[in-house]
């Protein structure tokens, strides 16, 4: 059974036909051509850890691929608590047809996982975000920067940091990590990129100075600094990223023609000005509208792996 857990699960081969196939959704969705390719099949969607675009781009989703989904918010579930999580997992997963998990641990979504009957899919958790980078690199294909790119990502080593470092360890580019120190991505990540760039031939770098790694460029990008769960350290937190906002000045820095990437929601004149949202938001907000599409993608792709699999 193939789940979508992390990208480390996943080749450069398959994480770039996922992507292709999010591509020819698109366009067939564009067309108003939808095609039923998951017809009658449910989509469990569990939700801990609240979201928007998540629950909208999934929703929509499945729907467009003519199945149903069924939203479970935290008020709904009990996952590890009561029930053990292996029984939570053989029984949601015996009446749907695949489970996207939105949740705060890494170690429930693997749980879950390991004693589903269907595709597991991670919707974020406080390790991994990989479904937001089908997205982002559905985005940077889209406008010409998926060809041995240089990408920039500037602010706290959290779980886009994640999955950004396995994105180019994989696929094989140069990513530029800069965080304040204290806010460095966890170890055992640096460590697993490290491996998997030898094989790929991708580069990662740390920094601790962001317009280090933001010169010259060819896409630059960030998240909030202060995530769902982290509200009671705002402060502290806005002191130590200081200098660290994708302003004019710092976007001065990339290449004339770089793009600006952000997977929302976006905390103005915090971890990005306005003014330089405002210049980028047609490449933001089409990214935003291509989760609805990579994740088709990957829906039809993890549909059609079980098949295979008997």
């Amino acid at each position: 059974m193939r789940h979508f857990l992390s990208l480390y699960d996943f080749t450069k081969e398959e994480i770039l036909e996922i992507i292709e196939l999010g591509a020819k959704i698109k366009k067939e969705a564009k067309l108003k051509n939808y095609i039923p390719y998951l017809q009658h099949q449910s989509l469990g969607m569990l939700f801990e850890k609240s979201s928007t675009r998540t629950r909208i781009s999934f929703e929509v989703g499945i729907h467009q691929l003519g199945g149903q989904g069924l939203f479970l918010s935290s008020n709904d579930l009990q996952l590890g608590r009561g029930e053990p999580m292996k029984d939570s997992a053989r029984v949601i997963s015996r009446m749907v047809d695949m489970v996207m998990i939105r949740t705060f641990s890494q170690k429930i979504l693997d749980e879950f996982a390991e004693f589903s009957k269907v595709p597991v899919i991670n919707g974020l958790t406080d390790k991994y975000h990989p479904i937001q980078l089908l997205a982002d690199y559905l985005t940077m294909k889209e406008y010409g920067k998926d060809k041995n790119p240089v990408v920039a990502y500037v602010g706290d080593g959290n779980n886009m940091t994640h999955s950004w470092m396995m994105l180019a360890a994989k696929l094989g580019f140069e990513l530029r990590v800069a965080t304040p120190k204290g806010y460095e991505p966890l170890q055992e990540i640096v460590d697993d990129a490290k491996e998997l760039c030898k094989l790929s031939g991708g580069v990662v770098k740390y920094y601790n100075h962001p317009k280090e790694a933001v010169k010259d460029c060819d896409v630059v990008t960030t998240d909030t600094w202060v995530s769902m769960g982290q509200e009671e350290e705002k402060e502290e937190r806005i002191k130590a990223f200081d200098g660290y906002i994708i302003d004019k000045a710092m976007m001065s820095l990339a290449k004339d023609d770089a793009i600006f990437l952000h997977c929302l929601p976006a905390y103005r004149d915090y971890e990005v000005s306005e003014e330089i949202l405002e210049k980028y938001a047609d490449i933001v907000f089409d990214e935003a509208e291509n989760r609805l599409h990579a994740q088709k993608g990957l829906m039809v792709w993890l549909d059609e792996q079980r098949k295979k699999s008997g």
